[in-house]
C-alpha cells in the first residue's frame, strides 16, 4: 500500500468510528429528547393531534441514525473494493459476521413510537382523530421496518 492510499485508508477508518459513536450519541440525545417533549406534550396537551410533534422528533433522530450508518456502510464497502481486494482484512470480517445489536436501533424506535401513541387513546379522540394521528404514527413505523429490513439485507453483502 502506498503512502497515500494508507493515508486515505486510515482517515476513511477514523470517519468510520467517528460515525459510529456519532450514531449512538445522537440516538441517545434525540429518545431523551423524544422522551422529554413526550411527557411535556401528555401533561400539557390534551388534543391527540399533539402527539405529532414528538413522533416529528423521534423521525428526525431516527433518519440521522440511518443516513450515518448508511454512510458508514458505504465507506466500507469501498474499503473492501479498494483495499482489501485479496478478500481478507477487517471489512470483510465484519461483514462476514452478522451484528448482535440491531445498528439502527429499530426495536427501541417502534417501541417509541408506540408508547408515543398512548396519550391518543387516552384523550378519547373523535375517529377521525384517531385515523390521522393513527396513520401517520403506523407510516413511521413502516418507515422503521422497511429500513431495518434493508439494512438486514446489506449486511452480508457490504461493497456491492
Amino acid at each position: 500500500m502506498t503512502l497515500p492510499d494508507a493515508e486515505e485508508y486510515r482517515s476513511l477508518r477514523d470517519t468510520i468510528g467517528r460515525q459510529g459513536t456519532a450514531r449512538v450519541c445522537i440516538f441517545v440525545v434525540g429518545v431523551v429528547a423524544w422522551a422529554a417533549l413526550a411527557v411535556a406534550t401528555a401533561a400539557l396537551a390534551s388534543l391527540p393531534v399533539a402527539t405529532l410533534l414528538p413522533l416529528l422528533v423521534l423521525d428526525g433522530v431516527f433518519e440521522a441514525v440511518v443516513a450515518l450508518h448508511a454512510g458508514v456502510q458505504r465507506m466500507a464497502g469501498y474499503i473492501q473494493l479498494t483495499y482489501e481486494t485479496d478478500g481478507r482484512g477487517w471489512e470483510h470480517a465484519a461483514a462476514a459476521s452478522r451484528p448482535a445489536a440491531d445498528p439502527l436501533f429499530a426495536a427501541v424506535f417502534m417501541l417509541a413510537a408506540v408508547v408515543n401513541f398512548v396519550p391518543v387513546l387516552l384523550a378519547e379522540p373523535v375517529a377521525i382523530e384517531l385515523i390521522v394521528v393513527g396513520v401517520v404514527h403506523l407510516a413511521f413505523l413502516a418507515r422503521v421496518i422497511l429500513a431495518r429490513r434493508k439494512v438486514g439485507r446489506q449486511m452480508p453483502e457490504v461493497g456491492r
